[in-house]
């Protein structure tokens, strides 16, 4: 049991908040609740409560790969990447997800979405680790009917392995894109995911390339084009990137009622794009969301830095201050990723899964009488968070993340197993 004592809330009230059972058990007035017999008691004063970021798209162990393909593009880029993941393990996988734990918990997040290789040393990095993972693996079969056949029968023995994870992982069908996966492999891990209740995580539409040869190999038809053709778009679908899209795309995603995963680092760095659809997305009936991609193309899973960048790209590319509202870019990054992953968390109420950070003011970013998300948006860096909380346990308090210092030194011997 946890008493967050005389916090702040986003709206701006007072409230004592009560944490048992990994839930918020209740809010109350500032200095309302007594102080329990059995558990901690963390004052707030000066502090405002927040729920935690979901990272609705990155490669978690991606970490150990900063830098190592600079100056890019995307295709160029990817071969560059594929030559480094010959030459890794599982243990690296492990440990660069560690890191990536460490990192997203230093920066707010709580929950991510993966794909990438060794899923079930993923999903134990980031248990072990105490924040929620959606992870699977991936399918990619370069339309080798030798290689979909492999992926069948893994994808089936690591969902039933899955099956005996812990509470805070989830198991998902993990399709590259239209361009690495064969339309008999995408339909296949599509019904493999609907008869189970997993959800569909791809790349979509994330170059004006990909989208030019998806035309020229299906008839005409743009990638979310081919995909709704395929049966796959849904709400049970996390499509990340979603950046070149026509008008009829935008229309299909947001009548499936998809999740887009905006990644504006990633896109702005390989020079994918910027003009990323959130109005029209979000008009439609989509469920924008944001990511970060992996680190080897954005170079940090820091949320509060990419709400900051998404917001002010939205605002350059379409010449309008209005396009893209705080609270609007706050929603992406918590509670519609949350939505996107099917969790409880997301928002600060009674009831909800206790992923919450505590934001300290006590810096020249906050002394203005601005609303508190402008200031933390746009003003502020990560290193305001204090604390993190994950299912009603902290996983940092006063900046303080028990065992770093370790994690760093392996850290640092795995990225020998890399080197050529």
């Amino acid at each position: 049991m946890i008493l967050l004592r005389n916090a702040t809330l986003l709206s701006g009230a007072g409230a004592d908040l009560l944490i048992d059972g990994g839930k918020i058990a209740k809010i109350a007035p500032a200095g309302s609740l007594p102080i329990p017999q059995f558990g901690e008691v963390m004052n707030c004063d000066g502090k405002v409560v927040l729920p935690t970021f979901v990272n609705a798209h990155t490669h978690a162990a991606m970490t150990l790969m900063r830098g190592i393909c600079e100056d890019r593009v995307l295709e160029s880029w990817l071969h560059g990447i594929w030559e480094v993941e010959d030459r890794m393990d599982q243990d690296f996988v492990y440990i660069g997800t560690r890191i990536a734990a460490l990192e997203m918990v230093r920066t707010g997040t709580t929950a991510f979405n993966d794909q990438y290789w060794y899923a079930n040393h993923a999903q134990q990095a980031a248990a072990d680790a105490g924040i929620r993972a959606t992870v699977g693996r991936v399918v990619l079969d370069n339309f080798d009917a030798k290689e979909a056949a492999m992926l069948r029968e893994t994808c089936e023995r690591m969902y039933e392995e899955s099956r005996s994870w812990g509470p805070l992982s989830a198991f998902a069908a993990n399709i590259h894109s239209v361009y690495t996966v064969s339309e008999e492999m995408i339909r296949w891990t599509t019904e493999f995911a609907r008869k189970r209740g997993l959800r569909i995580h791809i790349h979509v539409a994330e170059t004006a390339t990909e989208v030019e040869n998806c035309r020229k190999a299906h008839g005409g038809l743009s990638p979310v084009e081919y995909l709704d053709a395929l049966g796959v778009l849904g709400p049970d679908v996390i499509a990340a990137h979603c950046l070149h899209l026509s008008d009829h795309d935008v229309e299909l995603l947001g009548s499936r009622g998809v999740s887009c995963v905006h990644n504006i680092n990633s896109n702005l760095k390989l020079a994918s794009g910027y003009r990323f659809r959130f109005r029209e997305l979000k008009e439609a009936g989509a469920n924008v969301c944001l990511g970060t991609d992996g680190c080897a193309s954005s170079n940090n899973l820091d949320l509060l830095e990419a709400m900051k960048t998404a917001a002010l790209v939205q605002k350059a590319w379409r010449g309008d201050p209005t396009a893209m509202p705080l609270e609007d870019v706050f929603a992406c990054a918590t509670v519609n990723g949350a939505k996107a992953l099917g969790l409880d968390s997301g928002v600060v109420e009674e009831g909800r899964s206790a992923d919450l950070m505590v934001v300290d003011t006590d810096s020249t970013y906050f002394l203005s009488d601005a609303p508190f998300l402008a200031n933390f948006i746009y003003s502020a860096h990560s290193d305001c968070i204090d604390s993190v909380l994950c299912n009603g346990e902290f996983l940092m308090r006063g900046r303080r993340i028990p065992g770093e210092k370790a994690l760093l030194e392996r850290a640092r011997k795995a990225l020998s197993t890399i080197r050529p």
